[in-house]
């Protein structure tokens, strides 16, 4: 792929990292469409006119729908913090493109496994989370090498709102093939698609701007002077400090943000579409179409806020810490007070109205926790996006398992319920990081050891032999300014 001068090599990591999202999506929420068709009655017209009932092809109740449904996410939280570790110390571009790849070809045996056995089915799908696992934190870790500090919010915002435009496109879609074609069309779709763009991403992405062949000297110098010169051959000497991690405050609002964000995302992610069958009848395609609207709003959102909170960084508006609570509180009340709405109206139009509303603030929640490890500890952003996911996976798990033993009758009180704990949990959510979050560099983060790792290496060569220098470092004069303002705000 040709190297274009006005258009930076990391935009174009973004860009790439976004389509990543998407396909992992794409494959994570088809099965939430394709599971009502695998589980409804089916129907054939004899030539004589006869209608006559075949059964549905899966004879699963709720509670297993559930079961399979929560099943990928076993998988997705036993991987984070690993997949965290891995990329700290081996770089995150390789991790990433295995992880969507594997989930690719298990998406692709998917027909196969569910006619054979509904326990290979529920396998496969926690294989699939195991290979997902990893790639949250292996996109912070890649980002830890290739964002500048004053561009951080827009290029993490940029990749993760792949994640709600592979969910828009997803739903619809996986609908309309539903309504068309055979379910099964969905997985072998879904899943050549992410073939192909895993080739594109082993073949044009690197992981340092310094390893990168076709990236401009003028853009390889500006990145490595806004973050520090990072070396992969040498990531492996550093040393984490998970006792640190585990006992910082500021790393355990991100989590709690984390969780309750995901909580209400889950949620809706696996049972809008049969919300909308419940509650209003409507087919598959037309609450693909319709649960996809949220979600659309939301990936727009999620870009503009990037963009929005570096502007009122880099002008000296709002300090990081200030621009982080603002976005997070603001985004968990939004959807706390609109899902509350969603539950009590009756008409369809209005229901999906207000939960695109809700959904689309919740936008704005993603610039500010799941940038905010970059900011406390850059150089371990992978391994504390690798526990909050962990922690956030949780509610994967419990959300359809619980959301299927309260819908037992399919009733507008059942739904409000799972709607009003949603909103319960944002709350909460706000209340905790309004109080404990950080914008600074945490002291512990200031990591030494592979700077004199390098430096004794180094040491022992000639002149001549000398590489590059390749020595991380640790902070530099806009991170310090940052520090400045952010000490005078706690």
């Amino acid at each position: 792929m040709e190297q274009l001068e006005w258009f930076p090599r990391r935009y174009l990591v973004a860009i790439l990292g976004f389509l990543g999202f998407a396909n992992i999506y794409a494959l994570r929420v088809n099965l939430s469409v394709a599971i009502v068709s695998m589980t409804r009655n089916r129907t054939y017209q004899a030539p004589n006119g006869t209608i006559i009932n075949l059964g549905p092809e899966f004879s699963w109740d709720r509670e297993i729908q559930g079961l399979i449904l929560s099943s990928f996410f076993y998988g997705y939280i036993a991987t984070q913090i690993l997949g965290g570790y891995l990329a700290c110390h081996y770089g995150g571009k390789r991790l990433f493109g295995v992880g969507v790849l594997a989930t690719a070809i298990f998406t692709l045996l998917t027909p196969l496994l569910a006619k054979i056995s509904v326990y290979l089915l529920t396998a496969a799908r926690v294989v699939e989370g195991l290979f997902e696992g990893v790639t949250y934190p292996a996109m912070h870790g890649l980002w830890s090498r290739w964002a500048p500090p004053a561009e951080r919010s827009r290029l993490v915002t940029i990749t993760l709102s792949g994640s709600y435009i592979g969910t828009v496109c997803a739903l619809p879609l996986s609908g309309a093939l539903a309504e068309t074609q055979r379910w099964s069309a969905i997985f072998y779709i879904f899943g050549v698609l992410a073939l192909i763009w895993s080739a594109v991403w082993f073949y044009v992405v690197s992981e340092t701007p310094r390893t990168d062949k076709k990236i401009s000297e003028a853009e390889r110098e500006y990145i490595e002077e806004s973050i520090g010169i990072t070396s992969s051959s040498n990531l492996s000497k550093i040393e984490v400090p998970w006792h640190s991690i585990l006992t910082s405050v500021p790393v355990w609002a991100i989590v709690a943000a984390h969780f309750c964000e995901n909580w209400g995302f889950y949620t809706l992610l696996t049972e809008l579409p049969t919300f909308m069958t419940d509650r209003f009848g409507h087919n598959m395609h037309d609450a693909g179409v319709l649960s996809s609207f949220p979600f659309l709003v939301m990936g727009i959102v999620v870009q503009c806020s990037g963009y929005l909170a570096d502007w009122l960084r880099s002008t000296g508006l709002l300090s990081t810490m200030q621009v982080r609570k603002l976005f997070t509180c603001s985004g968990f009340m939004s959807q706390a007070i609109f899902l509350v709405a969603a539950a009590h109206l009756s008409s369809p139009g209005a229901v999906i109205a207000t939960l695109t509303v809700a959904v689309g603030f919740g936008g704005l929640a993603w610039s500010g926790f799941s940038v905010n490890q970059l900011d406390i500890a850059p150089q371990f952003a992978s391994v504390l996006m690798g526990l909050s996911n962990t922690v956030a996976t949780i509610p994967g798990i419990i959300s359809p398992l619980l959301t299927g033993h309260l819908i037992r009758h399919k009733t507008i009180y059942e739904w409000q319920t799972v709607f009003m704990i949603s909103s319960c949990v944002y709350i909460l959510g706000a209340i905790i990081y309004s109080l404990l979050a950080s914008g600074k560099i945490q002291p512990w983060a200031f990591n030494t050891q592979e700077c004199n790792t390098l430096l004794d290496d180094q040491s022992h060569t000639s002149n001549e032999e000398l590489a590059p220098p390749t020595i991380t470092t640790t902070t530099n004069a806009a991170v310090e300014e940052e520090i400045e303002e952010d000490d005078d705000d706690d």
